[in-house]
């Protein structure tokens, strides 16, 4: 069993427009951009990050908002939620607050013992808060919500699977133990992680699968605390039968990827070097950012891409 997974790195999503995603996160949710950059394989279509201040492992929403994209179906073999934590007591206010800002699908749920908010993201993504008293993490302080009420960052992402045995097994291979089991979600967890450290896994044999568009999660990235420890993880992974791609540097950390047997696509990423690596906390995402391969393309990307506030 793998020791070096320390939980959740970050969420990488679809989006069909880039004003309407960064109105949703910097404005609705108050969470901070941390990085505004390109998508590294289709350099005209932006690569946003939002999070805490400083975009802290396991607080970090990314998305890929590309014009013309169609609507994902939702089904299995997907990341179906994704869930953030919030201090207790805190869920009225967010109701309130997403239904003066017209957010979609709010419901009250309870699960495991937690009280949850659900919502729809602006392209119809799975999102849910959770409140957990527990979490210390600090918030993002100027984003406009009330510190006592902000969120601190993710408490767990959701797999829908047709059979979810497998993952299970690969989730506790990469450090995760069983810890309850409600009907026909199974929840894993991680012992001393970075505080993003659950994962639900949903079986639903009879669905469909989903096809990947706008609000659908294309990949859920787990951390590492660096390149010596990806490399360990890449070695025992593929000592266990998986494809992993070689390591791929993506300037805010490094990367490996690999499918799951339930067909979600997973990623270890490095905790460094981190957003500041080419911007000063005090004002990052402001500026775009281009990967050392774009460069050239500086005085088409600032004219194309669709400028954003903040």
């Amino acid at each position: 069993m793998l020791d070096q997974i320390k939980g959740l790195h970050h969420v990488t999503s679809m989006a069909r427009d880039a004003r309407q995603n960064n109105d949703f996160f910097t404005r609705k949710l108050g969470q901070r951009r941390v990085k505004k950059t390109v998508n590294f394989d289709a350099p005209d279509v932006y690569h946003l990050y939002y999070g805490d201040e400083a975009g802290t492992p396991g607080s970090v929403m990314t998305y890929f908002p590309f014009p013309d994209i169609g609507k994902g179906r939702h089904g299995v073999g997907e990341v179906g939620t994704t869930v953030y934590s919030v201090p207790e007591g805190t869920l009225a206010y967010w109701e309130k607050r997403f239904a003066d800002e017209g957010v979609t699908g709010l419901s009250r749920e309870e699960t495991f013992g937690e009280k949850r908010l659900a919502f729809a993201g602006s392209d119809g993504d799975g999102f849910a808060l959770v409140e957990d008293k527990a979490d210390s993490r600090a918030p993002w302080a100027k984003g406009g919500i009330p510190v006592d009420e902000a969120i601190r960052g993710f408490h767990s992402v959701s797999l829908r699977l047709k059979d979810g045995g497998a993952t299970g097994e690969l989730l506790k291979f990469m450090g995760y133990e069983e810890i309850e089991k409600s009907g026909n979600v199974r929840r894993l967890a991680l012992k001393n992680g970075n505080g993003a450290d659950v994962v639900d896994i949903e079986s639903l044999p009879g669905a469909a699968f989903a096809d990947l568009g706008a609000g659908s999660v294309h990949h859920v990235a787990f951390a590492v605390e660096n390149r010596a420890k990806q490399l360990e993880v890449r070695k025992a992974l593929m000592d266990t039968g998986y494809g992993v791609t070689p390591v791929i540097d993506r300037d805010y950390f490094w990367a490996i990827y690999f499918r799951t047997p339930g067909g979600v696509l997973f990623e270890v990423a490095t905790n460094e070097p981190g957003f500041d690596r080419d911007e000063d906390t005090a004002h990052l995402g402001e500026a775009l950012k281009l990967p050392t391969q774009h460069q050239h393309l500086r005085p088409y990307l600032e004219q194309h891409l669709q400028k954003l506030e903040g």
